[in-house]
């Protein structure tokens, strides 16, 4: 990769990483519109626990296997801020090592023996107005 890609690769990573670290925490703890559609016909309190009413979020029980990142957190950390962000970060980095493990294993590759696959389709080309 040139050293533009790389630089434009590395921004965008840090302003990924920021957004998750930093800004997701100040991020609305209001229900999204799923949580908020299963919610109609019910009475929650101001813990957000249903108190009465009829609805479909009254049938909601635990994950049969709970992730290490349920609820934008991470288990085992009280503080909300640190948990949210370190949870952020986390995600960020698992979701670039994947994407770029797949477009590393993916790219294009040029004939056998070949270092570079670029380098092997700018060596068939020839100049204007040359024939061959």
């Amino acid at each position: 990769m040139r050293n533009r890609t790389w630089g434009f690769v590395a921004v965008g990573l840090l302003v990924a990483l920021l957004l998750a670290g930093v800004v997701s925490s100040y991020a609305s703890s209001h229900p999204d519109g799923l949580d908020s559609a299963l919610l109609k016909g019910c009475t929650v309190d101001a813990e957000g626990e249903i108190t009465g009413g009829s609805c479909p979020a009254q049938q909601e029980k635990e994950h049969e296997v709970g992730g290490p990142l349920a609820d934008y957190g991470i288990a085992g950390i009280d503080n909300d801020f640190l948990s949210t962000a370190l949870s952020g970060v986390l995600g960020v980095l698992l979701t670039f090592v994947v994407g770029g493990g797949v477009f590393w294993l993916l790219r294009r590759r040029g004939p056998a023996g070949s270092g570079d696959a670029g380098e092997a389709a700018r060596d068939d080309r020839q100049p204007a107005g040359t024939t061959g």
